[in-house]
């Protein structure tokens, strides 16, 4: 018997659990496929960095299986609508009697592999879908009533039981080498048309050596410290793992582990930094069930339903000034050039310029989630709709409306030197860090930087205002 294995947003070949299954099933050999879908990613918002990396790391991925004698093949279609009829042409001609999948969550993906499932079995082939981008399969985490929860502390308090109960998952070990293939590998190309623009790989090297690499140096210097440093920009304090999770580059899993061997096997006690890394685990888990049992969020509505009557402002000048980051608020334009620069962003970052956009300029959180999707090297859809929705108040265990960052106090508390702010908006350079937080408002403002482009003495009472007209929450 010959497997097909299709690869998603899974590019490794260890810890891989469909690939694993693929390899122990087959006898006849084994073919991997990726399927480039230019028009779908473009859809999805999907930005140049983003698929550089993915295309880097699918090269990369494809070196690997090839010294276990699996070929990688590529598929090129333009929509997701495309490939049920393409991956069964692949499999007759390779005389492929299986196919093998990592789930994936986001509803376009779900409706998918739905359809690609069905064709296949219609037609007298196996399909064999597998839980590896999350550590537990979120879609059977249920509260007591059957339901699916709609609050983090639930749903992670839940997790840690099930853990606790039943181990952490099994780390699934490199698949042997198979028979030697009679199918040549497709060239990976470099380049996608229509996603020619910015590009890191010196930031964001490719390859599963690189990201099993920065795990273990975060967790033997950093992660005892996560607690206290993550909220500096100005300190190498986080992970930057968030890239190599996104693409499937790193499993969930080989994280989990990584943190119990540094918190001596405890899960939610012990070293306080260790815990509060596993709680961003647990966050992106969550995010996932959310768009299992909430599939609206895939579909440009807010998790708060009542929260789609809110009255958006649609200044476009203000959200560009936002964008290049010329808002005259040294903290968010430092995040948005970071952003631009480097196809990353520090998670407070992110917190403060999204509050901005929505709260102090009240444009609608789409605008800035699309934006973020576009150029993050990291960009996953259930965290950066999760992240936007609740710095908007429009989603799960949503920011009270009435709390509204104030980014000159985050500044001063998260950058209080302006070292971050210097990195990224050099003509602040030569103010003293008294100055650099509110440069306008000293005896000597600078004349090439911005003046504030909102007045923050009006942002409670018109985010206030529009909140309290809005109908009673409801779930459903």
């Amino acid at each position: 018997m010959r497997a097909l294995m299709w690869f998603r947003s899974d590019l490794r070949v260890q810890d891989n659990t469909a690939l694993h299954h693929a390899c122990r099933a087959a006898d006849g050999g084994v073919i991997g496929i990726f399927a480039i879908c230019p028009q779908q990613w473009e859809d999805h918002d999907w930005g140049s960095m983003k698929v550089d990396f993915v295309l880097r790391n699918v090269r990369a991925l494809s070196e690997s299986l090839a010294k276990l004698n699996i070929p990688l093949l590529l598929i090129r279609a333009r929509h997701f609508a495309e490939l049920p009829g393409k991956l069964l042409n692949l499999a007759r001609r390779h005389k492929c009697t299986a196919l093998h999948f990592n789930r994936e969550y986001e509803v376009n993906e779900l409706r998918r592999d739905r359809e690609v499932t069905s064709l296949f079995e219609e037609r007298g082939l196996e399909v064999h879908a597998y839980t590896d981008q999350v550590i537990l399969d979120v879609s059977e985490i249920r509260t007591g009533s059957g339901g699916w929860y709609s609050v983090f502390t639930p749903f992670r308090r839940k997790w840690c039981n099930v853990v606790q109960e039943s181990g952490p998952p099994t780390v699934w070990p490199r698949p042997r080498r198979m028979l030697v293939p009679t199918v040549k590998p497709d060239r990976v190309p470099a380049t996608v048309k229509g996603f020619s623009g910015h590009r890191r790989p010196d930031l964001w090297p490719e390859g599963e050596r690189i990201a099993r690499r920065r795990l273990q140096t975060f967790v033997s210097r950093r992660i005892g410290q996560y607690d206290r440093a993550r909220d500096f920009p100005a300190t190498d304090g986080t992970s930057t793992l968030s890239p190599y999770l996104a693409a499937g580059v790193l499993s969930p899993r080989q994280c989990l582990w990584a943190a119990l061997e540094a918190n001596n096997g405890r899960l939610d006690s012990g070293k306080k930094g260790v815990t509060t890394w596993i709680s961003q685990l647990i966050w992106r888990e969550f995010y996932r069930h959310v768009l299992i049992g909430f599939p609206r969020v895939c579909m440009n509505r807010p998790f708060r339903l009542e929260t789609d009557r809110v009255p958006w402002r649609c200044d476009e000048q203000q959200y560009r000034s936002w964008c290049q980051g010329r808002t005259g608020v040294p903290i968010v334009d430092a995040g948005m050039r970071q952003l631009a620069q480097t196809g990353w962003m520090h998670n407070r970052l992110r917190m403060i310029v999204a509050m901005f956009l929505t709260k102090d300029l009240f444009i609608d959180w789409r605008w800035g989630e699309r934006h973020f999707m576009r150029h993050l090297v990291d960009g996953d859809f259930a965290s950066n709709n999760g992240g936007w929705q609740w710095s908007a108040s429009t989603g799960t265990d949503a920011a009270p409306y009435f709390r509204i960052f104030n980014p000159i106090s985050q500044s001063r508390r998260f950058d209080r030197d302006g070292e971050f702010i210097r990195r990224f908006v050099p003509e602040l350079g030569g103010l003293p860090a008294e100055a650099i937080h509110e440069p306008h408002s000293g005896p000597s403002p600078p004349h090439d930087y911005p003046k504030p482009i909102v007045d923050r003495s009006t942002v409670r009472e018109r985010v206030t205002r529009a909140f309290r007209r809005l109908p009673r929450s409801r779930l459903d």
